[in-house]
């Protein structure tokens, strides 16, 4: 019997062998070069230097495919830090490559360098980066691509061509100046001057028409538009003129097909969607505006246009007039029942393995909040709500980033006062989380905290919107993972009458989560990734105010199941 097991563990052994050589023989390593520089960019009639990457605004779309490794160097010539995010990816075992600044690595400092890699392993569709070091990803962010492994195929139409739509949020200013006064007054800071679609604000802004991006299609096509909300503090709906879209994909997960007339995505989210030249040829708008779900906040209410254009569209007329495109109907900027309906009707393309039995169940609270001004500021520096400064929290512990180390390093090479491992697991009072709340818990603690998971532990949390000082949809991304939203409702989560709506055979898998306005959201996923793992609000506003906290997978038994070791040209602090 002994020796029968021996040849049986030989066996499988030469079986992973030879499946890891087939695997590697048919992926590839992509080497790119990333220059983070400034970069004179115009936009609505003024010329500013903006940082970006490679000279270019939005940044260089990689494209890659299942199972491939990329290799990126980032060299540093502005004068900020900077790190850069590979917003989805999973980043099995390479967290030191995940980049969020203090919390996976140092930043890189200006005229420093550092080579992320990384192999994408399972994950198929659209995803992003962007820079993930104060407001720079206003302007460093691109499209990150992953098509099927070669010989395989899309489990849809395959179509005649793609197109990467990048939504962005553009500042008449320079956005780290923007969010350092904030940070300076307590007050919230200066909404942003226009939208962006691919970087261009479109035709009905100022200084903008001629630049204006035009998405080609011809009649008959199906055509693939990959869409990434990109924006650094707006949840941004999304539609065609005159045209359906089928729903085929989001953060790099297939989807049960679904059709609708509009979109909407929270920063952080992509969404795949099929388009038919199925329309009398012409010109139609793509616009984008915003869905703003906290009360009277003010924000930017304009909207940005790129152009369908049916290639077989009459030509423009010899006195050289275009012709004018047709502009869709957007939702109100507050319609959250249009939002809810499109929210639920995600679900993943098959039935899927959700963990059933859980070992972690934890319920977060998120929020904003209110500090009173401290003794030593004065006025000028508490120009929040009556005398105050802006702050944010989950489960009322406010996340606070070090200065000296990173999390990571500090967690693996046991470096104390850095991290502590005792975020709580639940809210530390319970309350009307949606109804009128008291002042006395508009203010959170200010601390850097964690919360330990074991290796391969099935975890459950629910994210519970808070009505502290106005309730608002918040989308909440987490690193390192995806997971399956199981369920999504309004007012306060109540697991005796809630867990009977859990979808548990087929819920979307997505790396970034809108929690409803008002309302919850309960994720699960298997914690099978071992390092540090930020889960944080993608409104970068929140997220600055302190809207996060981190995950410390311990690492599980052996080396394919330990984090590996730091790269040599890990920035420094």
């Amino acid at each position: 019997m002994k020796s029968l097991n021996n040849v049986l563990v030989f066996a499988f052994w030469l079986l992973f062998v030879s499946s890891a050589f087939y695997l590697a023989a048919d992926a590839k390593i992509h080497h790119h070069e990333f220059v983070i520089q400034a970069t004179p960019v115009k936009r609505l009639c003024k010329t500013h230097n903006a940082i970006t990457v490679n000279g270019q605004y939005p940044g260089p779309t990689l494209e890659i495919n299942n199972g491939d490794t990329l290799v990126v160097k980032v060299t540093n010539k502005a004068r900020y830090n900077v790190t850069i995010h590979w917003h989805g990816i999973r980043q099995f075992r390479t967290g030191w490559a995940d980049g969020p600044e203090f919390v996976t690595q140092c930043p890189i400092r200006p005229g420093g360098s550092y080579t992320y890699r990384f192999t994408v392993q399972g994950q198929e569709g659209t995803l992003w980066w962007h820079a993930h070091s104060s407001w720079l990803r206003a302007t460093v962010y691109g499209a990150l691509i992953i098509r099927p492994k070669e010989g395989d195929s899309y489990p849809f139409t395959k179509p005649k061509r793609e197109t990467p739509i990048l939504l962005g949020e553009w500042w008449d200013a320079n956005p780290i100046a923007v969010v350092r006064q904030a940070t300076r007054t307590g007050a919230a800071p200066n909404v942003s001057d226009a939208y962006t679609i691919n970087g261009q604000p479109g035709d009905l802004y100022n200084c903008s028409s001629k630049d204006t991006i035009i998405v080609p299609i011809d009649s008959g096509e199906t055509n693939l538009l990959r869409v990434i909300n990109a924006a650094l503090n707006q949840p941004l709906f999304f539609k065609v003129a005159n045209h359906k879209l089928t729903v085929v994909g989001a953060d790099a997960s297939y989807t049960k097909p679904f059709t609708t007339s509009v979109l909407m995505l929270g920063p952080g989210q992509t969404t795949d969607v099929l388009i038919n030249g199925d329309q009398p040829p012409s010109r139609y708008y793509m616009a984008a505006r915003a869905y703003q779900s906290a009360q009277n906040a003010p924000f930017d209410n304009t909207t940005t246009t790129a152009i369908l254009e049916y290639k077989s569209a009459p030509c423009p007329s010899k006195k050289g007039l275009t012709i004018k495109p047709i502009m869709p109907t957007l939702p109100a900027f507050n319609d959250t029942a249009t939002v809810t309906a499109f929210s639920r009707s995600f679900k993943s393309l098959n039935k899927v393995l959700v963990p059933t039995e859980i070992d972690e169940s934890l319920f977060f609270t998120v929020g904003l909040g209110l500090n009173n001004c401290p003794k030593n500021f004065g006025s000028a520096r508490c120009q929040g709500p009556n005398g105050t400064r802006f702050t944010a929290s989950m489960n009322n512990v406010s996340f606070q980033f070090p200065k000296q180390i990173s999390i990571l390093q500090a967690y693996q090479q046991g470096i104390p006062g850095v991290v502590t491992p005792d975020f709580p697991a639940n809210p530390p009072l319970k309350f009307d989380y949606t109804g009128n709340v008291s002042r006395s818990l508009f203010q959170p603690v200010a601390a850097t905290k964690g919360y330990k998971l074991k290796y391969n532990s099935r975890v459950q949390v629910v994210l519970q919107d808070t009505s502290i000082v106005t309730p608002e949809n918040h989308p909440i991304h987490l690193h390192g993972y995806d997971f399956y939203i199981v369920a999504e409702g309004f007012g306060n989560f109540d697991p005796k009458k809630d867990t009977s709506k859990f979808n548990l055979v087929d819920p979307p898998l997505r790396n970034t989560v809108a929690v409803p306005v008002n309302g919850w959201a309960v994720i699960r996923f298997v914690a099978d990734n071992p390092g540090v793992w930020l889960m944080h609000c993608h409104l970068d506003v929140h997220i600055t105010w302190g809207l996060a906290m981190v995950f410390l997978v311990d690492n599980g038994f052996g080396e394919l199941q330990s984090i590996e070791p730091p790269p040599a040209d890990l920035p420094l602090c």
